[in-house]
Formats: structure tokens, sequence, C-alpha cells
């Protein structure tokens, strides 16, 4: 797949950190998420103190939930850990590896935050932009904001809020098991996100191509000797 460039990579902090409200003024999370068929999933793992990513794209068939495709590497770092500028340091090598599938997705779900960040453009809204896709962010622990606690059962839900806005649902995936941190990414509303997390969750924490994703990326580190 070809994915046209949307912006330089070698940027200082600052000069990121003013790219990234650029960006996030043309973040739609008004759209309705349609139909999905082809859902994808990406998943990026490191060791601090190592510069090796290890990244890892799934596309699953929603009817069936069978695997069709699958996309993994083993990069450089690009860029500095700093927080508030993963994407920076992580969606390179995500773009690299869904550059090469062969399938175009419906929707990408990320494991990490789409606007439910401080400027708003987490890695699933800034990986949207890049391949102009509906994506969604999935993420297992809490970046900003704050939010009630959910009820107990599975689908419970509450907003959560940063500086006065709704940035995203905290979701109950399983009966009295920790909530996630569901946001939009990109092309997506916030009932399209908690809808598409909703239908590819059975019985763990994680909706399945995430947990897809997750798995194969141990399964890079594994071949690298980690």
């Amino acid at each position: 797949m070809a994915i046209p460039p949307l912006h330089r990579w070698d940027l200082s902090p600052d000069e990121a950190r003013s790219l990234q409200r650029e960006l996030a003024d043309r973040v739609d999370t008004g759209s309705p998420l349609g139909p999905c068929r082809l859902i994808a999933a990406a998943d990026v793992s490191y060791t601090r103190g190592d510069d090796r990513l290890f990244a890892a794209v799934v596309v699953i068939d929603a009817e069936t939930s069978e695997l069709v495709e699958r996309v993994g590497l083993v990069e450089r770092a690009r860029y500095p850990y700093v927080p508030g500028l993963l994407s920076f340091r992580e969606a390179p090598p995500v773009l690299e590896a869904f550059g090469r599938l062969k399938h175009r997705p419906d929707v990408l779900l990320c494991d990490g935050q789409g606007i439910a960040h401080p400027r708003r453009l987490g890695i699933a809204s800034h990986v949207g932009l890049w391949l102009d896709l509906p994506t969604v962010g999935c993420a297992k622990s809490l970046l900003c904001g704050s939010y009630d606690e959910p009820g107990p059962g599975r689908g419970d839900r509450s907003p959560l809020i940063h500086r006065g806005e709704v940035v995203g649902t905290v979701l109950r995936t399983r009966d009295r098991i920790s909530p996630v941190f569901v946001s939009p990414g990109h092309r997506c509303d916030a009932e399209g996100a908690v809808r598409i997390v909703m239908e590819t969750t059975g019985n763990y924490r994680l909706c399945t191509p995430v947990r897809m994703a997750h798995a194969f990326v141990n399964e890079l580190r594994r071949g690298a000797g980690e």
C-alpha cells in the first residue's frame, strides 16, 4: 500500500509538540464508523534502553475472526523516548508495516490513545491522519483526564474528561475486570469507537485484534532473542 507522506519526522520536541497541535485540528471525530469487515490492529513494543522497535499489524475478518494477513518488522528507533511524543517514535514502524499490507482494512485499532492525549493526538489519531483511515485508540492505561469508575458489568462505561472536554470512554469489556480506555482516533466518532471495541472483544479484557497484534509482537521479540 502506498502511503503519501504527511510530514517529516526529524523534529525537535518543541517542533513536534507544535505539529501535534496543528494536526489535531485536522482530526475527524464526528464521522460515524460504518460497517467494518476487515479489521486491523497495530502494536509496538520495545525494551527501555534498547533502540530496537518491534512493530506488528494484523488484519482479521470480522465475520469469521480469522487472520487475513499480518506484517511484522524490527526497526531502530528514529526518535528518542519523550513522554507525550511517543507517536513520533512508534508510528514510523507501524506505517512501514502497514505499507506492506496487501489488504486495506476498514478500520485500524491501535494499542494506545486516540484523542485522549494532552494535545489530542495520540498514536491512533496520528496514524489515522497518515493513512486517511478510520482509527480507534484502545489503551490499557490512562494517559490524561479523569473519570468516575464505570459499573462492574461488561459494557458499562463512563466518560473520560480532560480539561472540561470528553476525550474518550472508560469501558468495562468484561465483568469485574479493569476497564480499557477507548478514544476516537480519526474518521470515527465516540460511539463507533466503543462499538467496534465491544464487537471484537471476547473472553479477554482486550479486543481480539489488539491481542493478536500483541502476540505477534511477542513472537518477533522471541525471534530476536528478547
